[in-house]
């Protein structure tokens, strides 16, 4: 189950919305019709719901259509186009490389894995595009949130520097950028990676100039993060209690007023 799906409050709301959107292009949609539609789209979140009716009210030319809404909703979903994601693939096939990437792009590249291996990379690029796109379709019918996970190779300052990247972008949270930290410990051979490790550890282990930089920034980078975390779940719990007591009396009003206009 997503666990972005919309309550019978927001429900209701998301018909009223997608009423409104009509009659402002024009058009008329029974509350029935909006009801159905509303439920279709329940599965979303209903911020990216209402960006694209939004998009449909400045973009689409003509009638309404659930396929309008459908697809702007899905291309906000944060996954790769089909290039960025092969440009992912190809980097994560350098085993020294770290790389984030999405579990549609791990699974087509074991697809195209045994062609690239072959020298064939027009021929690995074809069957990685092909499994990749029909996976992503696959992913967005079912409406399944975009995952990104951490792909480790062997270069530790190319790990450190992929994750700190990572959680900036917020593609991984920090809880997560920190497990992969971790996982370092394991591989501490040398020096640099005691180091590495002792970042969590605790151990002080003198590394190099260089990777002592990088290290600096990764402690930033997850004290930062760590603040901003608690900052931001503490201010969208205080959000979440207004938008809800809001949304629910913008609700009944909504309904309320779809009723009248019937003559229920």
């Amino acid at each position: 189950m997503n666990t972005s799906e919309m309550n019978a409050t927001q429900v209701a709301g998301l018909a009223a919305a997608i009423c409104g959107t009509a009659e402002a292009m024009g058009q008329e949609i029974s509350p029935s019709t909006a009801a159905l539609m509303a439920e279709d789209l329940a599965v979303y979140p209903v911020s990216v719901v209402r960006a694209a009716l939004k998009a449909c009210r400045n973009e689409v030319k003509g009638r309404l259509a659930m396929a309008d809404i459908l697809s702007r909703v899905q291309l906000s979903d944060g996954r790769p186009g089909k290039d960025e994601a092969w440009s992912i693939a190809l980097t994560a096939s350098d085993e020294s490389e770290t790389v984030v990437l999405t579990a549609e792009i791990q699974q087509a590249m074991n697809a195209a894995a045994p062609i690239l291996r072959l020298g064939d990379k027009v021929g690995a690029r074809m069957a990685f595009i092909s499994a990749y796109e029909r996976l992503v379709t696959q992913a967005r019918t079912e409406a399944s949130p975009v995952s990104w996970s951490v792909s480790l190779g062997f270069d530790p300052v190319r790990r450190i520097a992929a994750i700190e990247s990572a959680v900036r972008m917020k593609l991984i949270p920090q809880e997560q950028g920190a497990q992969y930290l971790a996982e370092l410990r394991i591989a501490a051979i040398t020096d640099d990676g005691r180091a590495i490790a002792g970042l969590l550890s605790g151990d002080v282990i003198e590394p190099s100039p260089r990777v002592r930089e990088k290290l600096a920034e990764v402690r930033q980078i997850v004290e930062v993060a760590k603040a901003r975390q608690e900052h931001e779940r503490r201010k969208k719990a205080q959000a979440d209690r207004v938008y809800t007591y809001l949304r629910k009396r913008k609700a009944r009003a909504a309904i309320a007023m779809i009723q009248s206009r019937e003559g229920v």
